[in-house]
């Protein structure tokens, strides 16, 4: 049965139990502008075998169709680091663990204004200042980060992105009048998942801190961590919770393991499982940027460049906020030999 809202072709899909015929059913009615079930999208992400690659092969198509050839590069400044109250059980930063994570206070506007000029020099679309803790609430880091933000503006050629917690609106204001475009606010995981990797906030302060960030004409991205425990279906859950907030880019991350962290020693998701998992995201997003991030070399090894045949248009060039990063030589070289090209350059 298809779902109220879904559009079918000819008002019906294949039941000849032909995976293969219904992926290009699928295929097809979102070309044309359609889209697909919960109940469509869950037996997608069930697939095994070599339908997984004809689910790649029309993800691949459907990103071709709606993102073209571009690839949206974002890099990051870890501008605050480590202390957070939050215990979310991935999290090296969270004072809950014991880990190697760095600690220090929010860093001065020219090293933030530094890190943007390295990012464009990596030919990143996208700058994101992050902070570690529950939200920015001293003056004095409001004003750095307000000030920080004004001279990359003035800087000029790099999109402005924070992420900094759930702010308060008049914060908010504050940022978006000092030249801040884009909201980065991770949910993390599905909302029927949530109590299990976070117990110090609701999973409704999140959604709340989007909604606003909408609000207030920001462009918002958000996504989460995949690996954490969830099951297929809770992807799949997560998927339509940020399709009904209608984000413009979904940051798709997968779990790697830090020591010291409640998760230390959980597995890692496997290549073509996470292949896979994008590849429904992209069926379930299409006109959206899907960036692939944090954990992508633990994650796929020697099949990096897969992300882009499974549907991703961009992921994040240069170090992550406690972990080291590919060299952007590589991932640059990577993009040219797709016959891609980064966004904006």
């Amino acid at each position: 049965m298809i779902k109220s809202g879904a559009i079918a072709i000819n008002n019906e899909i294949s039941d000849s139990g032909n995976g293969v015929s219904e992926i290009a059913d699928f295929e097809k009615r979102i070309l044309e502008g359609g889209e697909i079930s919960e109940e469509e999208a869950i037996r997608l992400i069930n697939l095994e075998g070599s339908e997984i690659f004809d689910l790649l092969h029309s993800a691949s198509r459907i990103r071709g169709r709606f993102k073209g050839n571009k690839v949206n590069l974002c890099s990051i400044v870890n501008a605050k680091s480590g202390l957070c109250s939050e215990d979310c059980s991935f999290c090296a930063q969270s004072s809950h663990f014991e880990t190697r994570a760095p600690v220090y206070d929010m860093i001065e506007p020219e090293k933030i204004v530094h890190a943007a000029k390295k990012a464009k020099e990596m030919k990143s679309r996208e700058f994101s200042i992050v902070t570690s803790g529950m939200s920015v609430d001293n003056e004095e880091d409001l004003n750095t980060l307000c000030n920080s933000i004004e001279k990359i503006k003035n800087e000029g050629g790099l999109e402005r992105c924070a992420s900094l917690g759930n702010m308060s609106r008049e914060a908010m204001e504050r940022l978006k009048k000092a030249g801040l475009q884009s909201f980065h606010h991770n949910l993390e995981t599905a909302r029927s998942f949530f109590p299990n990797i976070c117990t110090t906030h609701d999973y409704e302060d999140d959604v709340n801190t989007v909604r606003m960030a909408k609000e207030l004409g920001f462009e918002t991205c958000c996504g989460g961590i995949l690996g954490l425990g969830e099951t297929r279906e809770q992807r799949v859950e997560l998927a339509l919770t940020l399709k009904e907030l209608d984000v413009d880019s979904i940051p798709l991350n997968f779990l790697n393991p830090i020591e010291g962290t409640a998760m230390e020693g959980a597995p890692t998701v496997e290549p073509m499982e996470a292949l896979k998992t994008i590849a429904v995201f992209r069926f379930l997003l299409p006109q959206k940027d899907i960036i692939v991030s944090g954990g992508r070399e633990v994650t796929f090894r020697d099949l990096q460049s897969l992300i882009f045949m499974a549907g991703a248009n961009g992921t994040l060039i240069g170090n992550y906020l406690t972990t080291k990063g590919s060299s952007p030589e590589k991932v640059l070289t990577m993009i040219r030999d797709l016959g891609l090209e980064p966004a904006g350059y």
